[in-house]
């Protein structure tokens, strides 16, 4: 890595709402102090022509989690694990990372929600001694139909680094798993159930749900609600659901599995998100609405990687290419601009004077943007 620079010349800047050939100068406090477009300057960072967009902001990946538990039954060192994530995060153009933890687990996990904080504290850890290259805050998958998952709630109630939370039901019969054959083929495969076996499975989940979700659903939003922190509601199918949501004073409508709920999502004023991996792919793994037939309604807001770090940058290019209606600088603010202010992170996401000089150096290679170079407040970090 070069030293860190104050002044990127020759780069293809991806601004709010056009692309200019230019430069971005930082100041010492890793802020954009100037922009300048047109004519080309020297004594800098040279970007050889490539494009410089701001940092990406992503809300929602649980890819942490492969790092800790790479295989059934073993736990990797959770500091370790925190770096490996890290470093992958940075690599892909990432800045600023929401890492999703999960609360409420199956009674037969491998994971429960002792290791999520000993992810959160390695995180902690990591962010206070300055070890971390991109910006760490901590998103709550809540799964509100498991027994437990007020009790591991509890163990995050007082971390300031938790700025998001979402409300999961994983119940068969609704939401994401609406068609019982997708469930029955996802955990049958997973689980080696027999017939017999998968049709008890379902009864006692159903069961399990009434039980507890409505109740868990409600304590959980009012905490979040009371502390400041955003709610997003998760996989959201039918205008009930939407409703619901509209309740609960819910900020971000996440994978929203039909055309019918991100409208509505989105009407009701929530910023509607999508896996990058859905456009990348061309359509949902697990046979719902699509990423990009949400962008031709105009109801695709943000973008998260998910389970895939790269595909966020991958996707934001490939919008831009495959969608008429969506320029690059639109598409880029679904990575950048959009999910930062959906979470109140006004500081960053642009490049405008004034915000964060976090900046993404990308070269485009046979339709694929190559990360070359990342930056967090001017400092080089990938």
């Amino acid at each position: 890595m070069s030293a860190n620079p104050t002044h990127f010349m020759n780069a293809r800047l991806v601004l709010p709402d056009e692309i200019v050939n230019g430069s971005v100068v930082c100041d010492r406090d890793g802020l954009i102090s100037d922009l300048d477009s047109g004519s080309p300057s020297t004594g800098g960072h040279d970007c050889d022509g490539d494009y410089l967009i701001p940092g990406l902001v992503e809300l929602h990946t649980d890819h942490l989690e492969v790092h800790y538990a790479p295989r059934p039954k073993v736990h990797w060192n959770p500091v370790s694990a925190v770096q490996a994530h890290d470093a992958q995060i940075a690599c892909a153009g990432i800045t600023t990372v929401f890492d999703a933890l999960r609360v409420g687990m199956d009674e037969d996990a491998d994971l429960r929600y002792q290791d999520m904080r000993l992810l959160a504290d390695a995180i902690e850890t990591g962010q206070t001694e300055n070890r971390l290259r991109a910006d760490h805050f901590i998103h709550l998958r809540c799964e509100v139909s498991a027994p437990d998952v007020l009790q591991a709630f509890t163990v995050f109630e007082d971390d300031d680094r938790v700025r998001l939370i979402s409300l999961m039901d994983h119940t068969p019969g609704q939401r994401q798993f609406v068609s019982l054959h997708s469930f029955r083929a996802y955990y049958q495969g997973k689980k080696g159930f027999s017939d017999a076996e998968m049709d008890a499975f379902i009864i006692e989940r159903q069961q399990r749900a009434d039980k507890n979700a409505p109740e868990n659903r409600k304590k959980i939003a009012a905490h979040a609600k009371d502390r400041g922190i955003s709610i997003a509601s998760h996989d959201d199918a039918t205008i009930i659901h939407v409703d619901e949501a509209i309740a609960l004073d819910t900020k971000i409508a996440e994978f929203p599995t039909t055309l019918e709920a991100a409208k509505a999502s989105r009407g009701a004023g929530m910023a509607v998100l999508m896996g990058a991996p859905n456009v990348v792919r061309g359509g949902s793994h697990s046979g719902n609405v699509s990423a990009r037939e949400l962008a031709e309604n105009g109801c695709l807001d943000v973008l998260s990687s998910d389970y895939v770090p790269v595909s966020l940058v991958q996707a934001a290019f490939q919008l831009a290419e495959e969608v008429d209606s969506i320029s690059l600088p639109q598409a880029i603010s679904k990575v950048t601009s959009i999910p930062a202010e959906a979470i109140g992170l006004n500081d960053r996401g642009k490049l405008e004077i004034g915000r964060r000089a976090d900046l993404v150096q990308v070269k485009m290679v046979d339709a694929i943007p190559i990360v070359r170079g990342v930056w967090r407040e001017g400092r080089r970090v990938a």
